[in-house]
């Protein structure tokens, strides 16, 4: 793996790092393809139980390395179209596929300027914990783009149609504080006070009922797309799923007992 993303699991909850700070956590190609694949190894390892992402620095992703792009996508010969934007499919749509689908939550720790694909991966996320002093940006239109990274579905199922197209048609700051206002940030805290909270959070995320979660994921999805009658009938697949779980047994015996649950994650 690449040194520009950082990996590492314990008790449940795996912490990927974006590791560019000098460039704000731009996205080269080897950083693009390192954070695709980690996603991949934690969606894949049964003992993750949540996993969070996040950057250092002042940036939590300011999105594509611009440099790297224009050096080697676009070049001085104006390649063609399919391969200039190979990084959409090669990289973004698998990231953005891994952090929405994966059978536990994901929580994005939005400590400094999500920009671009950056801010495309953390609307991905089932939950944003945000500094105070950060803030977002989809910036497409600002370098002659359209939307990548998954915005399009994800930005106006979080703020509205309205809000996502005046936002992307004039890119603009978006403050901690407003997107706390618009629904992007489910938590915003002071910025000495990120790390903190989000570890509370993640930690009763790795503890949680996994299997709950993962159906609670692919429910709010599902429903996204689907009729009344077809989002019921999925709810109540994803109920006996649950239902079946050990995790439900431990649940149902600890409220009975007034006892607290310890969830083993099946």
């Amino acid at each position: 793996m690449a040194d520009t993303v950082l990996y590492e699991m314990a008790d449940g909850l795996a912490t990927i790092t974006l590791n560019r700070p000098e460039a704000m956590n731009a996205l080269d190609t080897p950083t693009k393809a390192a954070l695709r694949d980690v996603l991949r190894e934690a969606a894949a390892d049964q003992a993750v139980r949540a996993v969070l992402l996040t950057g250092t620095g002042r940036a939590f992703c300011v999105g594509q390395d611009l440099k790297e792009h224009i050096g080697t996508h676009l070049g001085g010969e104006r390649a063609a179209g399919a391969r200039t934007m190979s990084t959409v499919t090669e990289h973004y749509n698998p990231v953005v596929t891994a952090i929405a689908t994966m059978p536990k939550p994901v929580l994005a720790a939005v400590n400094g300027v999500a920009a671009g694909a950056g801010a495309g991966f953390a609307f991905a996320a089932d939950y944003r914990i945000v500094s105070e002093t950060a803030s977002f940006n989809t910036s497409f239109a600002g370098v002659a783009l359209s939307v990548d990274s998954g915005v399009s579905w994800t930005l106006p199922r979080l703020i509205g149609h309205g809000r996502a197209m005046d936002l992307l048609m004039f890119p603009r700051k978006i403050t901690a504080p407003e997107a706390l206002e618009l629904g992007i940030a489910q938590q915003v805290v002071p910025a000495e006070q990120l790390s903190a909270a989000t570890a509370e959070v993640a930690q009763r995320l790795a503890e949680g009922p996994t299997i709950a979660y993962a159906a609670i994921k692919e429910s709010l999805a599902y429903g996204a797309g689907h009729s009344l009658v077809e989002t019921l009938a999925k709810e109540n697949e994803l109920q006996e799923r649950a239902g079946r779980s050990e995790d439900h047994r431990i649940a149902v015996e600890a409220f009975l007992n007034k006892q607290s649950p310890r969830y083993l994650g099946r």
